[in-house]
């Protein structure tokens, strides 16, 4: 098991990992995984139309499970597969833009202001691992 400190845009995060592949973070602070309840995080200004395209592809797949039931023919129901997963990667592609364009941004400022280029290169390496992993799926 390994633990990193990592720097958030405002705030220290602590991450607990049992493999490079899934890392699993606890974050403290008012950023990019705070919980307290001024955090912002990049997607919060497109919060709705992420919720709305996510229970579309939620509905999409009930629909799915429900050709499963009715023994509907398996090609259609692999075409419809594919649209969900083309959706998911679309919600996460749009995640990742806002993370980078907020979360990565914020702590490169924060870097220059504290004059600590570990805040910025943590920020940086743990978009690259998302990267990564959006790349696997």
């Amino acid at each position: 098991m390994e633990t990193t400190s990592n720097q958030c845009c405002h705030s220290t995060s602590t991450q607990v990992s049992t493999s490079s592949d899934a890392p699993a973070e606890a974050h403290t602070g008012a950023c990019c995984g705070g919980e307290a309840p001024e955090t912002q995080h990049g997607y919060t200004s497109n919060k709705e139309a992420h919720l709305k395209r996510l229970r579309r592809i939620e509905g999409q797949v009930r629909g799915i499970a429900r050709m499963v039931d009715e023994d509907k023919y398996c090609i259609d129901i692999l075409t419809q597969v594919a649209a969900v997963s083309k959706a998911l990667h679309a919600v996460s592609l749009n995640l990742l833009e806002e993370h980078i364009g907020h979360c990565v941004t914020g702590a490169a400022v924060e870097s220059e202001r504290t004059g600590d280029p570990t805040i910025a290169e943590a920020k940086v390496k743990e978009a690259t691992a998302a990267i990564s992993r959006l790349m696997r799926s």
